[in-house]
């Protein structure tokens, strides 16, 4: 359990807008506030055999809805992709949206998004790479980076490393400089990371 702070029985002086300046002073420290000593992993729940049988798949809905964790979660990817100073957080499809759109409200950057095949509007450029058993393709809109802009990349998951390792090649392809990649969870026995040339940051990691 998270401690939280009491308000106390005075009543706190106003800011403008009517939200008292004690609460907003307070959900600021608590939005950076990595608090070390809460295991994510308590978090988070194995379903044996989805999508298909033999396969552990790692639940993260169960993190989402505990506000509190989910709020640490964030801080401790802030802190650790901070240093690698980027310009724009690029989130994978579907569940990377969830943690690059909220970590780019973190840190005040921008957010964009890569996507399969014809799911963007306007313009787009895209990378086709291959899957265990044929391919697929990642795409992104042709006008979302400037040439030169530091993007990190991120996903909820690194399992195999093929769908990460396209996405930062689809970054490059249009300019950008793809200093490190990230994500909640790393499948460590899978060698992921070997698929990547970049640094690769994960808040927890399993061996099996």
């Amino acid at each position: 359990m998270i401690p939280q702070e009491g308000l106390g029985h005075a009543s706190p002086a106003k800011a403008a807008g009517g939200w008292p300046v004690q609460q907003k002073q307070r959900q600021r420290r608590n939005v950076t506030d990595t608090n070390d000593q809460v295991d994510l992993k308590a978090h988070i729940r194995g379903i044996p055999d989805f999508p298909k049988p033999g396969i552990l798949f790692y639940d993260i809905s169960t993190l989402l809805r505990h506000g509190p964790a989910w709020r640490i979660a964030m801080a401790r990817m802030a802190r650790s992709i901070s240093p690698y100073k980027p310009d724009l957080l690029a989130g994978v499809e579907s569940r990377g949206f969830l943690v690059a759109a909220p970590l780019a409200l973190e840190l005040g950057l921008g957010f964009i998004m890569l996507r399969k095949r014809g799911k963007l509007p306007g313009e787009r450029i895209g990378l086709d790479y291959a899957l265990e058993y044929g391919t697929d393709r990642v795409e992104m809109q042709a006008d979302a980076i400037s040439p030169g802009q530091r993007v990190v990349i991120l996903d909820d998951l690194l399992a195999t490393g093929g769908t990460m390792a396209a996405g930062i090649g689809l970054l490059r392809q249009a300019g950008a400089v793809v200093p490190a990649a990230a994500a909640l969870i790393e499948l460590s026995f899978l060698d992921g990371r070997k698929k990547l040339d970049v640094p690769f940051e994960a808040l927890v990691s399993y061996s099996e």
